[in-house]
């Protein structure tokens, strides 16, 4: 009889640590952060990951969040805004997620800091680059980076934590390297300036181990956890 095979949410995570090299001079990185990826998903199947340890869930969609956060309030989970946000969803954004990692400007920084409800715990933040310059994508420039960053670090209901990116979707991943190479590089700057700055969210199902390589600490899987959407 051949072996049971390994569930996905495991056999990723080996495929992460894998992926993680140690950085050469320093003690040894620690784990990459696993964002399981869960738009478009029913509630069923983040209970069914969130009981094999998965805690962190990112989605695409505010009221789709509030649902799902609703329902599957018991369970602690931790909820990330990884999709655009537009400024009439910042109140409910505000309330309903622990991290957004699509700010891309300054007016969302003063939306999200005035909706944060009132003895919450500061909502974490990643600036979404646009790190090639692509006309159709969010993310604010490289060079607006700085701006940006310090809108976050003066509101106290914010919480600078990094940066993300989604580089563009060379058939080759080996051609979006260089992305995810100059976005380390914008993320060592910023972490030398700020003491929260810990997160540098890059790599999906497909280019995953690319990202970690070049510096990744989280990366957000959909397809290789839940399988490909209808």
């Amino acid at each position: 009889m051949s072996p049971e095979p390994e569930p996905p949410l495991a056999s990723l995570r080996l495929r992460i640590a894998q992926a993680t090299p140690p950085d050469v001079g320093h003690a040894a990185r620690a784990p990459v952060r696993l964002l399981a990826v869960s738009k478009l998903q029913p509630a069923s199947a983040v209970a069914a990951l969130a009981a094999q340890g998965q805690t962190a869930f990112g989605e695409n969609y505010v009221q789709e969040a509030m649902a799902k956060r609703a329902e599957l309030a018991a369970l602690g989970l931790e909820w990330h805004l990884i999709g655009p946000l537009q400024s009439n969803k910042c109140r409910d954004a505000a309330a309903t997620f622990d991290w957004v990692q699509s700010v891309d400007r300054t007016k969302l920084v003063g939306l999200l800091a005035r909706h944060r409800p009132a003895g919450a715990a500061p909502l974490n933040v990643l600036l979404q680059v646009n790190v090639e310059g692509e006309a159709s994508k969010a993310g604010c420039a490289p060079e607006a980076v700085d701006a940006l960053a310090a809108a976050v670090a003066a509101e106290p209901a914010l919480r600078l934590r990094g940066l993300m990116a989604i580089p563009v979707p060379h058939a080759d991943v080996e051609q979006r390297r260089p992305a995810f190479r100059a976005m380390r590089a914008l993320f060592e700057r910023l972490r030398a300036r700020y003491a929260d700055v810990d997160t540098l969210s890059m790599g999906m199902s497909d280019d995953f181990a690319v990202a970690i390589e070049e510096g990744a600490t989280m990366v957000r899987v959909g397809t290789a956890l839940f399988g490909a959407r209808g």
